[in-house]
Order: C-alpha cells, then structure tokens, then sequence
C-alpha cells in the first residue's frame, strides 16, 4: 500500500490501558509520532495534552502526540489496539466474558485499519487476546507475521518475578515461559525454566531454599495475580502497558528478541486454527520465526488441553 514512517505508532484506544502506553512508551524515547484514536474524542484530546506536557522534561524524548482519525494508520509503522470493554471488578475472573462485544469491536477496528494498511505491525492487547487475534488475521487476510497480541508476555513477567523473589535473584535472570492461552488455559513448560542454566528442579539446593517450590501455586498464581489486581484497583494497566513497549523496543531497535507473543499457528506442534502463546523472534519485520520449544510429556499434555479450548471457543464465534 503506502510507505511506512519509522518511528510512527498509532494507538487505538485511550482507555486506562492505550493512556498507560502512551505514556511508557515516551520514557522509552524511541518513536517521533504517536498519534491516539478513540471514540471520544475529548477523552483522547486530555490524555494526548496531558502526556505532551512531558516533553517539556528533559529525560522525554520531543515526540510529536495527537489525536487522529483512521487514515493515519496509513504509513504507521505500528498499530496497538487497546480498545473495547476491559474486565472490571465483579466479571473479572475470565476474559472470556468479553468474548461478543469485543468481537465486534475487532472487525470495525480491523475494518477501518485495512483500508489504510496492511503494512503496519499490530499488536493486540484487548481481551480475550487469543480469540481476537486469531479473527483479526484470518478475516482480513492480515500477514500472519504482522499481527500478534501480548499474549502471555505479560504472565510471563508475573512468573518470572515470584520465581526470582522465591530464590532471591533478579527476575531478569529466569528463563521460564507462560505459554498457551492468556487465560485460564495457559501452561509453564517446566522442564525449560531455568535460571542461567541451573534447571528448575535443582532450584531448592542450588538457592538453598527453605521450602519446595510448588509448581501447581506457582501457576494458580501467576494466572489470577492480573485478575486479583483488577479486583484491587479496578483494571491492570502498568504491567500491561510494558509488555506492549517491550515488544514496540524489539520492533523500532530491530532486536530479535525472543519473547511468548500471542500468533496464528501454522503446523507448529502439529496445530492450526488457533492463535495462541509461543515464543517467537520479534524484529522489525514482526515475527521472524517461532520457536518450538521440547515439551516433556505434562508440557504436551498442557499444550492440548489449551488448544482445544482455545479452538472450540474461536468455532463458537467464527466460521471461515
């Protein structure tokens, strides 16, 4: 379609979630044009004046922020989509209550986007993630390598920090992976977490821990931290809003960083018609590759449990 200008993010959605990113994303000093699209529009005009104000700083980066319609999708070099109704305290035990609504939220966004584009990088963050995503790249033909959500990203982050508190080590120092559903049937492939090499199951003598890591808490709790946060404060955004910077850093610095993002399967681990967590490679072009990690049997297991659910529910709301 049209050439892209590097540099330039547009985010759909000024809710709690699109604000926060707007503004993690200026601490980040690596983009020259954000541009906010929502519905109201006074709503979208305070958050974009709020945050240009902190340009004026001397850590911020003199982005140019405003609000704008569509066709500024045009030449974007990514697009985030925050918008439709989030969980909130009450409905917040599974995202799936969201699934209709925000269904129909997609396709008008996706709608729109694909008049403009389909050169842009979009990164999915409303929920239920995997559902959305998987409609949004197969109804509108999106390139599969262009379109992914946050994904487990974000629980990945939650896992990483109690397993780095549990042994007394920075959280940047695990390599352990949430994979699967953003939701309740998301899985940790326990044979492959490790922190710098030592394997999981060495972790009470290596740390000398005082009690045994119990794998299935670990899990339980990694998957209702986000839902008990919503129950604590209303909605989760900061969390949220960082894993989306994360994966806009390893589009606009080209990193290659190997990071679990919510993608369209194709034949992976014998698979189809789902999106859902893996890790993948993530550069300028999107999604370089995605990886297979080795899955022992409780992992396989897991990984089934998960795509079943996860391809009865997209057959529930969408026929190809």
């Amino acid at each position: 379609m049209g050439t892209i200008s590097y540099g330039k993010l547009v985010i759909i959605g000024a809710g709690n979630v699109g604000s926060a990113i707007l503004n993690s994303v200026l601490r980040m000093n690596i983009l020259d044009d954000i541009v906010v699209v929502n519905r109201n529009q006074k709503k979208a005009l305070g958050e974009v004046l709020d945050a240009s104000h902190t340009t004026a700083f001397a850590y911020s980066a003199n982005a140019n922020i405003r609000v704008g319609g569509y066709e500024e999708c045009a030449d974007a070099q990514i697009i985030v989509i925050t918008a439709g109704p989030s969980i909130t305290p009450g409905n917040s035990r599974d995202r799936m209550v969201l699934l209709e609504k925000n269904v129909d939220v997609m396709n008008n966004i996706m709608e729109q986007i694909t008049r403009y584009t389909k050169d842009a990088i979009i990164i999915v963050v409303s929920n239920p993630l995997d559902i959305l995503t998987y409609i949004a790249q197969k109804k509108f033909d999106y390139p599969a390598n262009k379109i992914f959500g946050t994904g487990t990203l974000l629980d990945t982050a939650r896992f990483n920090k109690m397993l780095g508190d549990l042994c007394g080590v920075d959280a940047k120092n695990v390599t352990g992976f949430v994979l699967g559903e953003h939701g309740s049937t998301s899985f940790i492939p326990w044979n492959t977490v490790n922190i710098v090499g030592v394997p999981f199951d060495e972790f009470e003598k290596q740390f000398e821990l005082k009690e045994k890591l119990d794998k299935e808490k670990l899990l339980h709790d990694t998957k209702v931290i986000g839902l008990d946060i919503v129950e604590l404060k209303g909605y989760t955004s900061s969390g949220v809003a960082l894993s989306a910077c994360r994966l806009i850093g390893s589009i606009v610095r080209n990193e290659k960083s190997v990071v679990p993002v919510s993608t369209v399967v194709s034949g992976q681990y014998g698979m189809n018609g789902v999106a859902m967590s893996l890790p993948c490679v993530i550069s300028k072009n999107g999604i370089d590759r995605i990886l297979e990690v080795p899955l022992d049997e409780e992992g396989k297991r897991d990984l089934e449990k998960c795509y079943h659910y996860l391809k009865s529910t997209i057959e529930s709301v969408y026929t190809e």
